[in-house]
C-alpha cells in the first residue's frame, strides 16, 4: 500500500538570508504563463503559439511568526525579496524573489498570526533532497570488476 505524505506546518516557511521567520499551515500555488497565438495574414487559424512570462502566485494560510522573528522584531510589512520554501519528502520547492501583495492578520494574546498572506514570486526552483546518511547508500553501487590482465608482450625476432 502506498503512503502519501503531505507537507505540514513545519515544512512551509518564509525565509530571509536562510533564516526561518515564519511557518505556514498550508499553501496554494498557482503558476500562469502569458502565452500568445501567432496569426498569419489571411489564415483562419493561428499558425503557432509564443511563450510569455511565467508568474507564480502563492497563498499561505495560518502563518505563524517564529520566536526568532518576534525576538528580532521583524516587520513583515517591510519584507521584500524573500524566499518561500516548501519541503516535500523528496525535494524542496523554493520560490524566490518574493513580494507580498496582501496580508490578512489575526492575533491572540502574545502570538502573531497572519490568517492569509498572498505572495508574488519571480522564480520557482526544485532542489532534490539527498537521502539521510546511514550505513547503506540509498542508491546501490556497482561493484568494480577486477582489472583485465593483458597477456605479456612477445618479443619479435630481429
Amino acid at each position: 500500500m502506498a503512503t502519501i505524505t503531505f507537507p505540514t506546518g513545519s515544512d512551509i516557511s518564509i525565509e530571509v538570508n536562510g533564516q526561518r521567520l515564519a511557518v505556514a499551515q498550508s499553501y496554494k500555488a498557482r503558476t500562469t504563463k502569458e502565452s500568445r497565438y501567432v496569426e498569419a495574414f489571411g489564415s483562419k487559424e493561428p499558425v503557432g503559439a509564443v511563450d510569455g512570462r511565467v508568474k507564480h502566485l502563492l497563498e499561505l494560510t495560518r502563518v505563524h511568526v517564529t520566536g526568532t522573528a518576534l525576538r528580532d522584531k521583524v516587520d513583515f510589512y517591510s519584507l521584500s525579496d524573500f524566499n518561500v520554501v516548501v519541503a516535500k519528502p523528496d525535494r524542496r520547492v523554493i520560490y524566490s524573489g518574493c513580494q507580498w501583495s496582501e496580508i490578512s492578520e489575526a492575533a491572540s494574546a502574545g502570538d502573531l498570526l497572519f490568517e492569509t498572506v498572498t505572495i508574488v514570486a519571480s522564480r520557482r526552483v526544485e532542489v532534490a533532497v539527498l537521502p539521510p546518511k546511514s550505513g547503506k547508500s540509498a542508491v546501490p553501487r556497482r561493484r568494480k570488476s577486477p582489472p583485465r590482465r593483458r597477456p605479456p608482450k612477445r618479443k619479435s625476432p630481429p
